[in-house]
């Protein structure tokens, strides 16, 4: 299935020329390094990327206690922890021990919401003046980091249900539909951190933006930015962040918070 879509990724997503992203150079005041925020237009949501958590739930162990114990261990001795099978860590998406990046971590998981592990925790779900990143949830990396048996967010990339169901929701509430031409940038920082003049921009229509997350010339799941062409949305995946800016008309961010698959929200 995937070797298909890189297929398709790559004959419908061909090279654009690097000026396409002056104007996002324009609107942000930025150089597009980590992606280029956009400001409301002229309104916005965070699109939260996907959490999961084990179906025993959390364990009493730090993700990095479990790591350090199992290469102690060297595939010998008793289990780390009881009945816990190593393969199901290591599906954590933020792992790099893990083979399917963006993907579900298999059946034994389910969606955590943010909303519930705030409320478990006592943390808030978003604080004025930061944004999701690494320093989310920090009763969690007080107490010696996350837990066995929740897989945090990925960093700077959406994981594929929810790029999927992104561009469905970008779909319905745009003039033109799927036909919508649209644009994908990739920051340099994924591109082996070469070329930071001329960057990197692909062009296709938005019915193909499923494609685009198998592309084989690209090394990140989803693009840093996608904008229409007419200029009417533009979404970023900051490299540094844990959660996706979705700027655009007000249906459309509507559209997002009220979805039942994908977790959005308005910041502070």
């Amino acid at each position: 299935m995937y070797e298909t879509s890189a297929a398709l990724a790559a004959v419908r997503w061909p090279l654009a020329a690097s000026a396409e992203t002056d104007w996002l150079k324009e609107l942000t005041a930025g150089d597009g390094l980590t992606g280029f925020m956009p400001p409301a237009l002229p309104d916005a949501a965070w699109v939260l990327h996907a959490m999961y958590e084990h179906e025993r739930g959390p364990f009493d162990m730090p993700y990095a206690e479990y790591l350090r114990a199992f290469l102690n261990r060297n595939g010998t001795g008793p289990e780390i922890i009881p009945g816990l099978d190593p393969a199901d860590v290591f599906a954590d998406l933020s792992d790099p021990f893990a083979t399917s990046k963006g993907e579900h971590p298999g059946p034994r998981h389910r969606r955590l919401p943010w909303a519930e592990l705030a409320r478990r925790t006592g943390d808030p779900l978003a604080v004025e003046g930061r944004l999701p990143d690494h320093r989310s949830f920090p009763s969690l990396r007080d107490s010696g980091g996350w837990p066995v048996g929740i897989t945090g967010p990925s960093e700077g990339r959406l994981n594929r249900a929810d790029w999927n169901r992104l561009a469905e929701i970008l779909i319905e509430h745009s003039p033109r539909g799927a036909d919508t031409p649209c644009l994908a940038y990739y920051t340099p920082l994924g591109q082996g951190a070469e070329d930071f003049d001329d960057l990197h921009v692909r062009a296709a229509r938005l019915a193909d933006a499923k494609v685009l997350y198998d592309h084989p010339d690209e090394d990140f799941w989803s693009p840093s930015n996608l904008w229409a062409q007419d200029r009417s949305w533009v979404l970023c995946t900051d490299y540094d962040l844990w959660a996706t800016k979705v700027a655009g008309p007000a249906p459309l961010v509507e559209a997002l918070l009220g979805d039942g698959e994908i977790e959005a929200v308005r910041l502070p």
